[in-house]
């Protein structure tokens, strides 16, 4: 497993699919402190490519992507950027 990047929090979204993906995990993320790490669990092939994707553009940092299994994909994001404030 990822043994060289430790999560600070964990979410694990198997069973749900786009845009629903990408929506917990922003949410998890914007509680997390800035420079934390979150890991987020998925089965659903397409959140593989938006999620990471969608993240950079919201300015968050993509750490690795790794394969645990067929279809279980856990994905490790730091927190770069603070939400803006409307």
């Amino acid at each position: 497993m990822a043994d060289d990047i430790k999560a600070d929090k964990t979410v694990d979204l198997k069973g749900q699919v786009c845009p629903y993906t990408f929506v917990r995990s922003k949410l998890a993320i914007e509680k997390m402190e800035l420079g934390q790490v979150l890991e987020v669990i998925f089965d659903h092939k397409p959140a593989i490519e938006n999620v990471p994707k969608s993240m950079e553009n919201e300015g968050q940092k993509l750490l690795k992507i790794e394969q645990t299994g067929e279809k279980e994909w856990h994905v490790f994001i730091r927190k770069d950027r603070e939400k803006k404030k409307a």
